[in-house]
């Protein structure tokens, strides 16, 4: 059985690949783990730690295909009001995580980098972060984004600061604000914007996830938990993405005219 699974998997693969038209950018709202647990009769942390295997599955998979960013939704600004015990151990798991993993992510080319207002993570868990990030910093595959503390509305006020005061000190004229430069001050000024969004457990919501970067961005909803995805899932995720027409407010012979 275990056999034709992964002869199963190596086709799928083999498949998407042959298809061309991958996503370059991919964004995970990671959702359902305490859900999981749950229905398990385990404490919700424990749906948390499950969760991990799922990374590691899903990075793998990603590095393997060729994507080039994968941005997980690791823990919100709003989280922080979880309760006290189950925040100071989420934070260890991801200290522990991060110690465990990264060896493997950086033989494997893997790039990691980080959204969101990290300063407020404990010192501990930024330190092994911010280490990861520059012992990974000069890799050429997978770019990992995790964000932590992140909020898409904090996200925007933290750049409008930063545009307000990049405008006091005259280094910029708010007259010449568009687009382009109000991108360059979120905090994913130097990534794409996400070209497929995947959201795990069946919610049908965005949760305060990359609010500006999404304006275009794909979007495919599963009922399985995050703690059960795996790449086969991924997998089905890319495959309905290569079945979209991406128009971008265009109409469909303004797309195929480019």
């Amino acid at each position: 059985m275990e056999q034709n699974v992964t002869i199963d998997l190596d086709r799928a693969k083999e498949e998407i690949l042959s298809a061309g038209n991958l996503p370059h950018h991919i964004a995970i709202i990671m959702d359902g783990n305490g859900r999981w647990a749950k229905l398990r009769g385990l404490p919700r942390i424990e749906g948390h730690r499950s969760g991990i295997q799922s990374v590691t599955d899903i990075v793998r998979a990603s590095g393997e295909l060729g994507i080039g960013v994968l941005t997980l939704y690791a823990f919100s600004t709003e989280n922080w009001k979880r309760p006290h015990l189950e925040v100071s151990v989420l934070m260890k798991l991801l200290l522990q995580t991060i110690n465990s993993e990264i060896q493997e992510l950086d033989e494997n080319n893997v790039q990691i980098v980080s959204i969101g207002r990290l300063a407020d993570l404990p010192r501990d868990t930024r330190q092994a972060l911010e280490k990861a990030m520059e012992k990974t910093a000069d890799n050429t595959g997978l770019i990992l984004n995790l964000a932590l503390s992140y909020s898409g509305r904090a996200e925007i006020i933290d750049a409008i600061q930063k545009l307000a005061q990049a405008s006091a000190e005259g280094s910029l004229d708010l007259r010449d604000i568009d687009e382009h430069r109000f991108q360059q001050f979120l905090y994913t000024a130097d990534l794409p914007d996400p070209d497929l969004l995947i959201r795990t457990s069946g919610e049908m919501r965005v949760s305060n996830f990359l609010l500006w970067q999404m304006a275009y961005t794909e979007i495919w909803v599963t009922d399985v938990l995050w703690p059960d995805f795996r790449r086969e899932h991924l997998y089905e995720g890319i495959r309905e993405y290569q079945k979209r027409e991406r128009r971008f407010g265009l109409v469909r012979s303004d797309v195929q005219a480019d």
